[in-house]
């Protein structure tokens, strides 16, 4: 499986800011901007969570099993396999959503003296930061289920031959 790098990420977020400030400043200007959600720093705040628990419970139970304590649960590698790729797919879709959020939340800097305009700002910034967190998450799930292996293969690959 390969790794989510923050370049790709970084990049989601930017192209979709761009994107996302421009389409504002054109939606504004033909008509009035869809507002944002209050739901959707809830809703990517909850997603950081899950994967963040899932993440916890993944390291405990791999950490109880490298002990070889007796009562230790193991790890289906089906579904570590398969949480890693919820986090893959969650963190791209955040960096997506961060970055529609954060260019819509740009524009909205322009007009904050219009209160329905700066609580629009507000939700903008926390559905970033609650993006964020759904990124961190991700990438801390995916580095509690790489296999020692795969540590050894990178720094064999990366020294020359």
């Amino acid at each position: 499986m390969r790794e989510l790098h923050i370049r790709v990420l970084a990049g989601v977020f930017v192209v979709a800011g761009v994107l996302s400030w421009a389409g504002a400043r054109l939606w504004n200007s033909i008509g009035t901007l869809p507002s944002v959600p209050l739901a959707a720093p809830i809703v990517l705040a909850l997603i950081a969570v899950v994967l963040l628990s899932t993440a916890l419970s993944l390291r405990a139970r791999l950490k109880a099993q490298r002990e070889r304590r007796p009562e230790a649960k193991g790890v289906d590698p089906l579904m570590a396999a398969r949480a890693v790729v919820f986090g893959q797919a969650s963190a791209l879709v955040a960096a997506l959503v961060s970055g529609m959020y954060g260019g819509t939340g740009v524009f909205l800097l322009e007009s904050l003296d219009i209160p329905a305009r700066r609580d629009q700002a507000i939700y903008a910034g926390f559905s970033v930061l609650a993006g964020m967190a759904v990124i961190a998450a991700a990438l801390f799930l995916e580095r509690v289920c790489r296999l020692p292996e795969d540590d050894d293969h990178d720094k064999g690959a990366a020294s020359p031959a």
